[in-house]
């Protein structure tokens, strides 16, 4: 006689996830393989994310990959192995894209507020000090920043409200008669041309006026027509609203000369 194999058949029937093994003749039992948990004759894959996020920090994602297999990815707004993850603030890379004159808040995940500091305006990603700092800053305009701290004009640098036409740096750059002005002691005649004070003055309110008292005390004619703003027949408004805490830059592209 020979002893009976009960795993011989159909894996003694046992679970395809299971070892059969033998005991005694003609007997077996069923041990479920790694990963798996039941009794052998139904073997169920364990999940390990089901119990205690899977091991994972709690601001991250358990993600089954096999049998009692887990990765832990760290959730959006988190940084880490998944297994501690610690929060991005969006604040602390480039002022979480704010304006440098704002101050940028985290309010919650993947959110931030950017609002301008004190003695600025503007939406938090653009914000503007007063129109004299503002001159320097752009380009276009630094060209009669620097002239008028040569002749130490800070009438601008005042609470205002004020509204500046400023010639485009190339413009002061490239007209022959500027350095005439300054030699006949003249040139702060022409820059207070271009400022008119007790007004904030944006575009649209220009289109509704046609003449305003700049600080030199001698007026400026406007007009509008095809959707241009013309400044004494000649100058046109190429840029404008540049708004500041003390009030609004236009940029133009001629001199004006009273």
């Amino acid at each position: 006689c020979s002893a009976t194999d009960a795993c011989k058949t159909s894996n003694g029937g046992c679970s395809a996830k299971a070892e059969c093994r033998r005991t005694t003749p003609g007997n077996r039992v069923c041990v479920c393989n790694a990963g798996y948990t039941g009794d052998g004759i139904v073997c169920i894959e364990i999940n390990p994310c089901l119990e205690n996020n899977g091991g994972c920090d709690r601001n991250a994602e358990c993600t089954q990959t096999g049998p009692n297999q887990a990765v832990c990815n760290c959730l959006k707004g988190y940084s880490g192995d998944g297994k501690r993850c610690t929060y991005i603030s969006l604040c602390s890379q480039n002022n979480g894209g704010c304006s440098e004159f704002a101050i940028c808040n985290d309010t919650e995940l993947t959110e931030r507020t950017c609002t301008c500091k004190p003695n600025y305006v503007g939406d938090g990603f653009k914000c503007r000090g007063n129109i004299f700092q503002e001159l320097l800053r752009d380009s276009n305009t630094s060209r009669f920043y620097f002239h008028l701290e040569a002749l130490s004009i800070r009438d601008i640098a005042g609470p205002g409200p004020f509204t500046l036409f400023v010639p485009r740096t190339d413009v002061l750059n490239s007209d022959p008669r500027v350095k005439d002005w300054i030699a006949k002691g003249v040139m702060a005649q022409i820059l207070r041309y271009h400022m008119v004070g007790c007004a904030s003055l944006l575009y649209n309110d220009l289109t509704r006026i046609t003449n305003i008292t700049s600080l030199h005390g001698d007026p400026i004619h406007i007009s509008y027509s095809q959707n241009k703003l013309v400044l004494n027949n000649h100058a046109e408004i190429i840029l404008s609203d540049a708004v500041g805490t003390n009030g609004v830059i236009h940029v133009i592209n001629q001199i004006l000369v009273p």
